[in-house]
């Protein structure tokens, strides 16, 4: 305060002095006294607030103590409640689990079987008829408590339910994706059991993540189909065979996934094209040459029955060589005659060598199917490994399909060339008999003319 009241007089003497405005000492002495006063005043209200803040700050500080000490009372309060609670906790679980005795064994399998049923019943093709079964199942087995009576009593219900739709053949309106892959809305369809589901004599899988029918893009076999057709179409209260898939739809899913034989001949790629080319002339060419023998044969037969000797045939060709000059010598005619039958031969065997030849090389070109196959095989094992069988089927299915191409094409044409075989040499088995005949009787002649 006193170097204010300094500076304060230094202000009042440096301040200009006029002629006007001259200040007496008893006005200067008025004026410092009240600017003293001024100043203790000031000091004295900070004094008195400091003061009041001071007890302010003491009175908060005992009330944070003061609450301190109820929260940390009340903080022993809470953890003695917790222990006893753990205590109470645990005698109630020993109490329950006396108490639970066989239904907590029974809880577990009610979840089970409720979790088992589920999946039966949303991959059960009556779900097409009875849609949004699985949802209670569902939570009944994640259920976390025990279950009801009424909650038993409907497992069990659905349970009966499905039992009884096993074994009725319904006729009922449901949606269908087709073949085609469109939505068909209020398809007519008949479920048998639950085995197959069939519309418009097709048969339909059931799709328990869709929760819809879906056509079979690859039918069964057309008597499956017409079967299906007939029971469709039959009358209430008649009887009808029919096919029925015992796995719900699994071993029907299998056979049409079986490649059809075009498919099967696809897989032999390109020595499979060249054994079944081989094979389709060889099995005409074994026609044109059997109906060539037939012909000749028919005409030889002809020319038994005749004692003119006819160039139109074999044997006529080889009787007239002995009615044109029936006066030479047996061992000329005998030479002649087996120079005709030579010539006549030719004719009957030509193209069974090329049989013979199309039988040996056709299992030979399968073989190297088999060959190239396991080549390619091996290739997918270098580059992809083992890990995935697909890989390696391409090459698998080449292999086996030459081989059974081959000995497909092999067997037949082997049959067909032993027949025409002993038919060809049965034909010139003719020729020589009656060339052996005709020596047999000039000779007897000679002999009795020579007698």
């Amino acid at each position: 305060m006193n170097s204010r009241i300094l500076l304060f007089l230094v202000a009042l003497i440096a301040a200009p002095l006029t002629a006007q405005a001259q200040q007496t000492l008893e006005e200067l002495l008025r004026e410092v006294e009240r600017a003293a006063s001024e100043e203790a005043r000031v000091d004295q209200e900070r004094l008195q607030r400091f003061i009041r803040e001071r007890n302010n700050q003491r009175q908060l500080l005992e009330e944070a103590r003061a609450e301190l000490r109820s929260e940390e009372q009340r903080s022993d309060r809470l953890r003695s409640a917790f222990e006893e609670n753990e205590l109470r906790l645990v005698e109630l679980e020993t109490l329950l689990d006396e108490r639970m005795g066989n239904l907590g064994e029974l809880f577990g399998v009610v979840r089970q079987v409720a979790g088992d049923v589920r999946g039966n019943i949303e991959e059960s093709m009556v779900s097409a008829q009875l849609p949004d079964r699985g949802q209670f199942l569902a939570d009944l087995a994640e259920r976390r408590e025990l279950p009801t009576v009424p909650e038993l009593s409907r497992m069990w219900l659905t349970m009966v339910r499905e039992i009884y739709e096993s074994g009725r053949v319904v006729s009922l309106n449901a949606d269908v994706i087709n073949a085609d892959g469109v939505l068909e809305s209020n398809r007519e369809v008949v479920r048998i059991g639950v085995f197959n589901v069939i519309s418009d004599g097709r048969f339909l899988q059931w799709d328990g993540a869709q929760q819809l029918l879906i056509e079979l893009p690859r039918q069964p076999a057309g008597r499956f189909q017409t079967m299906a057709q007939r029971l469709q179409n039959a009358s209430p209260g008649a009887v009808e065979d029919m096919a029925i898939d015992g796995t719900r739809g699994a071993i029907l899913a299998q056979v049409v996934r079986a490649p059809n034989l075009q498919e099967r001949i696809r897989q032999g790629q390109t020595v499979g094209y060249i054994i079944i080319a081989l094979g389709i002339f060889g099995v005409l060419f074994s026609v044109w040459k059997g109906v060539v023998l037939f012909v000749r044969g028919n005409a030889i037969k002809r020319q038994l029955k005749r004692e003119e000797a006819s160039e139109g045939n074999a044997l006529g060709r080889v009787m007239k060589i002995y009615q044109d000059d029936p006066d030479q010598d047996v061992e000329t005619l005998e030479l002649k005659l087996d120079e005709a039958i030579l010539r006549e031969t030719a004719p009957l065997e030509s193209g069974l060598p090329l049989i013979k030849v199309l039988y040996v090389v056709a299992p030979l070109i399968g073989l190297l199917g088999t060959v190239v196959g396991m080549i390619l095989t091996f290739q997918q094992i270098t580059l992809f490994g083992t890990g995935d069988p697909r890989m390696m089927a391409s090459g698998i299915s080449m292999a086996l399909i030459t081989t059974v191409l081959g000995l497909v094409v092999a067997i037949p044409l082997t049959i067909i060339h032993s027949i025409l075989h002993s038919r060809a040499r049965a034909l010139i088995q003719i020729l020589e008999e009656q060339a052996a005949g005709t020596i047999a009787r000039l000779a007897e002649n000679r002999h009795a003319r020579a007698g």
